[in-house]
C-alpha cells in the first residue's frame, strides 16, 4: 500500500512541475553566454529563497541601453569573468515585457550583500537568455544594477 501511494505520487508531482518553469534549475550551459542582454525595468514580483533569487522586471516598450553600460566597472569576482567584454556586448532584448531574471543562490547574494529590492523598484541586469532568445522571457542574472551598484553573480566577490 505505501509503495503504491509512492509510486502514484511520484508522476503526478513530476507532472506538476512541468508546467512551473520557475522551479526548474537552469545551468550556465543552458543559456546564450555570447549575446548579452541589459533588461532594466520596474519589479514586478521577488521571491528571495533558494534554490535562486528570481526576480520579474517589465521592460518596456521604449526601453533604451545606457550610455555609459561599457564603462561601468565590473566588480572583482573569484571566477573567471571578463566583465569589461559582457557589459560592452550587452544589447536590449527583442521582446519587451515581463522578464523573469534568475540571480545566484543566496549564500552569493549574502556574499555581495545585495539588497531586496521591492515591488516598484528600478533594477537592470546583464544576463543570458536561451538561444536566439526562444522559449519563456527568461533570462540568467550575470551582472545586477541597483542605483548606482554593480554585483557580479557569477562567483563570489573576490
Amino acid at each position: 500500500m505505501q509503495r503504491r501511494h509512492i509510486v502514484l505520487t511520484g508522476p503526478a508531482l513530476a507532472l506538476a512541475g512541468w508546467h512551473t518553469p520557475s522551479l526548474a534549475h537552469h545551468g550556465w550551459s543552458s543559456f546564450d553566454e555570447s549575446k548579452p542582454l541589459y533588461l532594466g525595468g520596474k519589479v514586478k514580483a521577488v521571491k528571495w529563497q533558494n534554490p535562486h533569487a528570481e526576480i520579474v522586471i517589465t521592460v518596456a516598450a521604449d526601453a533604451t541601453l545606457p550610455a555609459n553600460l561599457a564603462s561601468l566597472a565590473a566588480p572583482a569576482q573569484s571566477g573567471n569573468v571578463d566583465g569589461s567584454r559582457v557589459l560592452a556586448g550587452a544589447r536590449l532584448p527583442h521582446r519587451r515585457g515581463d522578464w523573469t531574471i534568475e540571480l545566484s543562490p543566496m549564500t552569493r547574494i549574502h556574499a555581495w550583500k545585495v539588497p531586496q529590492p521591492k515591488v516598484g523598484d528600478t533594477v537592470a541586469a546583464v544576463a543570458y537568455s536561451f538561444a536566439d532568445e526562444k522559449g519563456e522571457m527568461f533570462a540568467r542574472v550575470e551582472f545586477l544594477i541597483i542605483g548606482q551598484q554593480l554585483y557580479g553573480l557569477r562567483s563570489n566577490p573576490a
